[in-house]
């Protein structure tokens, strides 16, 4: 399957070929001086999504035809994910290189949750606290960041993207679990290993993460 490429970024169809088969990082915004850059995937990294993809796809309470999946690659070292709406998933280099198949299986299915439960679409932002910028998701699906808009009301925004958070790891623990993996021990520590890579988030309040010490407690209460 060729990957599409777009101003300079793989989106890249997750459908199978026809043989065979935080802490979050600092915000980037558009106006940050060191914008990241939406980089090219390779074929063998897009193997290893359509691979780890699929499953969990299929797993969903209304799946998505796989071949309106598209993925955009950003040049980021640290460890994260988003979830743009519309079946786009947005991933950083750095959680490409450093997470094993279980951890990329595990943040994924977070991100699928995002989109099954229409995050995005509820407060028309982001739901991932990464803050990429108009400029660049223009670049990784034109047309997005302009319909993005800010949404009213900060904190309340805030609240409801903790929340969100929350929901997001039950929800794919329970996406994991229809896909044939233990859900529950695959998120949890997977919040482990991005706890020990990256740091824990701070929580409270006006945080739009709670902290990851607090998501891994309640995965575990998960039954």
């Amino acid at each position: 399957m060729a990957a599409v490429l777009l101003a300079g970024c793989s989106v890249v169809p997750v459908q199978p070929r026809s043989a065979g088969t935080g802490r979050s990082p600092r915000p980037q915004t558009a106006s940050s001086t060191a914008q990241p850059k939406a980089v090219k995937l390779d074929p063998q990294q897009a193997d290893r999504l359509r691979r780890v993809m699929l499953p969990l796809i299929q797993a969903m309470n209304t799946p998505v035809p796989p071949d309106a999946v598209q993925v955009g690659v950003i040049d980021d070292p640290h460890v994260n994910a988003a979830n743009a709406g519309r079946a786009r998933f947005l991933f950083t280099t750095g959680l490409l290189r450093k997470a094993n198949d279980d951890e990329l299986r595990a943040v994924i299915a977070h991100e699928i949750a995002h989109e099954d439960l229409g995050h995005v679409a509820k407060t028309q932002t982001l739901g991932t606290g990464l803050e990429i910028g108009t400029v660049l998701l223009d670049q990784l699906f034109p047309g997005v960041g302009r319909t993005l808009g800010p949404i009213a009301g900060q904190l309340a925004l805030n609240y409801y993207t903790r929340s969100e958070e929350y929901a997001a790891d039950r929800h794919g623990v329970e996406i994991l679990r229809r896909a044939g993996y233990d859900g529950k021990r695959l998120m949890a520590d997977t919040l482990s290993w991005l706890q020990q890579t990256e740091g824990s988030s701070g929580g409270g309040f006006f945080a739009t993460h709670p902290a990851t010490g607090d998501r891994i407690q309640a995965v575990e209460k998960i039954r």
